[in-house]
């Protein structure tokens, strides 16, 4: 049986060697590939084809969700873990939505990322056991409530509609793009849209955009 083939995304060196070293000592998982930003994670993970990819959000400047889509819409045999210290509701909701397989929070013991590991490698999904609950009271407060639009979520979506991306959006309004992100997360999930073209489709449909300079990618686009 093949070992499962891993990539770390960490701005941390020292944090990509502890993983890189704890992982070693597993038999079935290898580690074929290391990244520091979201644009060095897409390029290695084209180029390395790992079946799983251990993926920080807070990558120096850069938010890591936008990543995620990234790296899936390029190599969409890939499954991503996210291995962060946000833990709060918001966040664990952006990435899934993004598409990430799996969520541990960096805290948690190194079984716990092996298991994890192992499980997104075999197809399934895993939430470490510190947010379980954190995920489920939050399912169940969007399917209770389903509340509309706030002013800043629609704010939000007309900047995006108009054409600016996220990071554009957090200069604009003067907020950090970890909030701009969790503001377009909610709002998806509350007009049943994916992602952020869906979004910006939803706003210019619905008369929520705000015309401004045409849309450009977060990240270059590799080859």
């Amino acid at each position: 049986m093949k070992p499962t083939r891993i990539v770390l995304v960490d701005d941390h060196a020292v944090v990509r060697e502890g993983l890189r070293l704890v992982l070693g000592l597993q038999a079935d998982l290898v580690v074929v590939g290391e990244a520091a930003d979201p644009f060095e994670a897409i390029l290695v993970s084209q180029r390395e084809r790992p079946d799983v990819v251990v993926m920080d959000l807070s990558l120096g400047p850069e938010d890591g969700v936008p990543a995620i889509e990234s790296i899936l819409n390029r190599v969409p045999e890939t499954r991503v873990l996210v291995l962060t210290m946000f833990h709060d509701p918001e966040t664990i909701r952006q990435c899934l939505l993004a598409g990430a397989a799996g969520f541990v929070v960096k805290g948690a013991n190194s079984a716990d990322l092996v298991e994890a590991i192992r499980a997104i490698g075999r197809g399934e999904r895993y939430i470490h056991s510190s947010v379980v609950g954190l995920v489920i009271e939050d399912s169940l407060r969007w399917l209770r409530d389903g509340a509309p639009l706030s002013p800043r979520e629609r704010e939000v979506l007309s900047l995006l509609g108009g054409g600016r991306t996220p990071i554009r959006i957090a200069e604009v309004l003067g907020i950090s793009v970890h909030t701009v992100r969790r503001h377009l997360t909610n709002a998806a999930a509350k007009v049943g849209v994916r992602g952020s073209p869906g979004l910006a489709h939803y706003a210019r449909e619905n008369g929520i955009a705000r015309a401004v300079e045409p849309m450009r990618a977060t990240y270059p686009r590799p080859e």
